[in-house]
């Protein structure tokens, strides 16, 4: 049976928590049921991140991801030199540099499968923009790397209660309504059902689709979003074979009993999707991008550089961003 490649995890910034979080996760691979991984870069940096949760952390250094496997039980496996001083919540332009080196090489990496997939760790897209980051963020960096357009990497939130999907992610509430379009609801359903599959082993995923509306719009008398859009929407996709429901009222749809009659929810934008998961999943709420050739998860919390250094911040995300890349990735290999 294939074994995935093991993952490359990109540092982040390194002023903010993630340092010590990949150096937490290691500590506790075995407890956690982690696959192996390597971090790019930043070898000094780890164990200074380290020292500050009170781990004591063993760094192999590595030339050649094939080695990370075997350097796993040993250390943290860290590929090659690049590193910066630690600098605990005051980022600098210097550990912005080193950032933006490690997403780079970690995504290339994952491109030409010398790597399972890439656990990317968060970033301060202002730092990075004074070094040469173009992208709103690390979703779009990872679809430009792979040739594909923002649209269809589509950005998942997963934890161990619930997955929600925001159909328009950054962008002002009231150019929402605007942005809905029966190809964008029909497009990223499709790329969610092919990647629960794909990803999740789920053979036929049910799907939840919310209202924009209160009530969602209740026959109309709240807004025409319901029916000229996303109703229409779903009977198409349920024409396909797809198992797809709604448009629910999104104010009901999360509640517990309604969460075990879907996989994931569908919903129309951003705080309607990351309110319920940050309420339910704060600590374990896992970033994942769908529809890449790529393995992508991310922790879903930023780079906290307010409690960086201090051993306060939880690694339960962290985690769980690198289990859930290590199982995407096996069920990605095994399916070759």
């Amino acid at each position: 049976m294939p074994v995935a490649a093991p993952l490359a995890v990109s540092l982040g910034d390194p002023a903010g928590v993630a340092p010590e979080l990949i150096a937490e996760a290691w500590a506790r691979r075995e407890e956690c049921g982690l696959s192996p991984f390597f971090v790019v870069g930043g070898a000094g940096l780890l164990r200074a991140a380290a020292a500050t949760r009170g781990v004591d952390l063993p760094v192999v250094t590595i030339g050649d991801p094939a080695d990370a496997a075997e350097a796993f039980g040993l250390g943290l496996p860290v590929l090659g030199a690049a590193d910066c001083p630690p600098a605990f919540g005051a980022p600098t332009r210097e550990g912005a540099a080193l950032a933006l080196h490690s997403l780079t090489l970690a995504t290339d990496l994952a491109l030409s499968g010398q790597s399972g997939g890439v656990v990317t760790g968060p970033i301060a897209k202002s730092k990075l923009a004074e070094v040469g980051f173009t992208q709103p963020g690390q979703t779009e960096f990872l679809a430009d790397a792979c040739g594909m357009p923002h649209t269809d990497a589509v950005m998942m939130l997963a934890g161990p209660s619930l997955r929600t999907v925001p159909l328009t992610v950054h962008e002002a509430l009231a150019a929402v309504p605007a942005l809905l379009t029966r190809d964008l609801i029909e497009g990223k359903t499709r790329i969610v059902a092919r990647a629960m599959t794909r990803d999740f082993g789920l053979s036929a995923a049910r799907i939840a689709i919310t209202g924009l509306n209160p009530h969602a719009g209740e026959d109309g008398r709240m807004g025409r979003e319901e029916i000229e859009v996303i109703a229409p929407a779903i009977a198409a996709l349920q024409a396909e074979g797809l198992a797809v429901t709604g448009p629910h009222p999104a104010d009901a749809l999360f509640a517990a009993h309604e969460r075990a009659k879907f996989d994931v929810a569908l919903c129309m934008y951003h705080d309607q999707a990351l309110i319920p998961i940050k309420t339910l999943d704060f600590d374990q709420g896992v970033n994942v991008t769908l529809g890449l050739p790529v393995v992508r998860t991310s922790p879903d919390h930023g780079t906290a550089f307010g409690i960086a250094g201090k051993g306060l911040a939880s690694p339960g995300a962290m985690i769980a961003a690198i289990r859930m890349a290590g199982e995407c990735a096996a069920r990605r290999a095994t399916s070759l």
